[in-house]
């Protein structure tokens, strides 16, 4: 398997969630397209939902993509708080997992505070500022 590229279901932040996480990773937006873009007599797109995002897409390392979508109102919101998704990071570094934790995790919620791990890794666990869980990991067995 060459990737697992996580996809992230947003209620209308998907483009202000994903400003945040550029910022943490660098790198410019492969994709961005809008329901109104998609707006046809066979797909009509309300005002409400026109600017919204239908695909956002940001690489982040070099085989990864992280790709995200507004709902449209008629499909109902969110649940921002259950557990609609997790992302692992694989960090190459100690270094590298303290910057995208501290960075990722800034307006969040710890769950795990990084550190070594019973298992021997160095890992931490948080829900960032959108409701999205991440685990940053640096596993010296395959990076060391």
């Amino acid at each position: 398997m060459r990737a697992i590229n996580p996809w992230i279901n947003f209620n209308g932040n998907a483009e202000e969630a994903f400003t945040f996480y550029r910022s943490v990773f660098g790198g410019e937006f492969t994709r961005i397209v809008r329901f109104k873009e998609l707006a046809s007599e066979e797909f009509p797109i309300a005002d409400d939902d026109a600017n919204k995002i239908m695909t956002i897409a940001l690489p982040i390392g070099k085989h990864n993509v992280l790709i995200a979508n507004d709902v449209p109102a008629f499909m109902g919101r969110v649940n921002e708080n259950e557990n609609r998704s997790k992302i692992v990071v694989a960090a190459e570094s100690r270094e590298e997992a303290d910057k995208i934790f501290g960075g990722l995790s800034v307006g969040g919620e710890v769950e795990g505070p990084i550190g070594d791990s019973p298992w021997g890794t160095y890992a931490g666990m948080f829900r960032d500022k959108y409701g999205i869980e991440w685990i940053v990991e640096f596993d010296p067995a395959y990076n060391g």
